[in-house]
Order: structure tokens, then sequence, then C-alpha cells
């Protein structure tokens, strides 16, 4: 939901969300619309940790580079767009030097993005495509109710290129984490 007509900056954000009365709330900014974004629920939860866990773990063991959740990301040369993917991997090439204590200026490699009851697809999606304009090589977007993972690789005109890994399906790293799977059915384990 967008919570105020007026372009914000990304420093705009960090005021906002750090003060004290907006202790719990997350934002994201696209265009310079601040997007008010409800704390995740436990589905949600479980799934990041989760992801972030494989993805981390893989990470440090080839030492490819920095694994974050809910992490803000904005791109170098544009400070009215600010994402904070779920979980995040960000390669040992782009990860700025010093580490940011505030958001990282850089988009990440890899973003995923869960659905949670609240989301609007739609505005995922567009999430997704922000990402892919802007540097992020993939993007998964979970999909708790379908059990399955749209892969976002591209944007042609203002269409994505979607893949939909179904639970029986795997994810790859592709060229962002070389040989790196994960099953959708660690995410997702089947019903008896």
């Amino acid at each position: 939901m967008v919570i105020r007509q007026q372009i914000y900056t990304v420093d705009d954000v960090w005021e906002i969300a750090h003060d004290p009365q907006n202790e719990n709330n997350h934002y994201d900014l696209i265009n310079g619309e601040l997007w008010e974004i409800p704390p995740p629920g436990g589905v949600h939860g479980r799934l990041a940790s989760k992801i972030s866990r494989y993805l981390g773990i893989y990470a440090d063991e080839y030492d490819l580079g920095e694994v974050t959740v809910e992490t803000g990301y904005h791109p170098k040369d544009d400070r009215k767009t600010l994402l904070s993917p779920d979980v995040a991997f960000l390669s040992k090439a782009n990860v700025p030097d010093p580490f940011p204590e505030k958001y990282i200026p850089v988009m990440p490699d890899l973003a995923v993005e869960i659905v949670s009851p609240s989301d609007v697809l739609k505005q995922v999606r567009r999430k997704a495509m922000t990402y892919l304009q802007h540097g992020t090589k993939i993007v998964w977007i979970v999909l708790p109710s379908e059990q399955g993972v749209d892969v976002c690789r591209s944007v042609t005109g203002s269409r994505l290129d979607i893949e939909f890994v179904e639970q029986d399906g795997v994810l790859s790293g592709e060229d962002v984490l070389p040989k790196f799977e994960l099953n959708v059915s660690i995410l997702f384990p089947p019903s008896n």
C-alpha cells in the first residue's frame, strides 16, 4: 500500500524506519513511492530461514559472497529505489568494503521474495522487475500457496521472463552461485 504521495529517497526511508513510532514497520521504495510492508508471518519466516541457511552454507563453503535477510538494497546511482528482499545473495565481487551499516548501495545478485497472504502477486512481480532492471541477475518468487517458485531472469519490455519450478523441481544458482541446487521439496515437503 502506498502510504504517502511524495517522492522519497533512501535517506528518507532510513529516518522513517528508525523513528521509534515506526519501530516494527518495514518499507520498500520504488521510483520514490514509499510502500509499507506488513511484518511477515510464520510460514514466511520459516521459508526465509531455510533458504538463507542453504544459501549461506553454500556461499561460505565456497567463499562466494554474503547472504542477507530483510536487508535494504538500492542501486548505486538511484536514491529513489530501495528494496528489502526476504533473502539475498551478494557476490564477493559486489560486496562493499567496508560493509555498510546502513542500506547496501548495490542490488543483490540473487533476490528472494516470499509471497505472504497479504501480498498482491502483481506488486511482488513489480519488485522483481525493479531488481532485474537494476542489476539483479535472478529473482526467486516463492509461492507458498502453489508450493513452487517463480524464477525470474530478465525483463523484456514490461514483461518478466518467468519459469515456474514445481515442488518436485530444483532451483539452480545458475551463474550467480555455480553448481548450487536447492530441491523445492525442502521448502514444501510432500504431504503423506
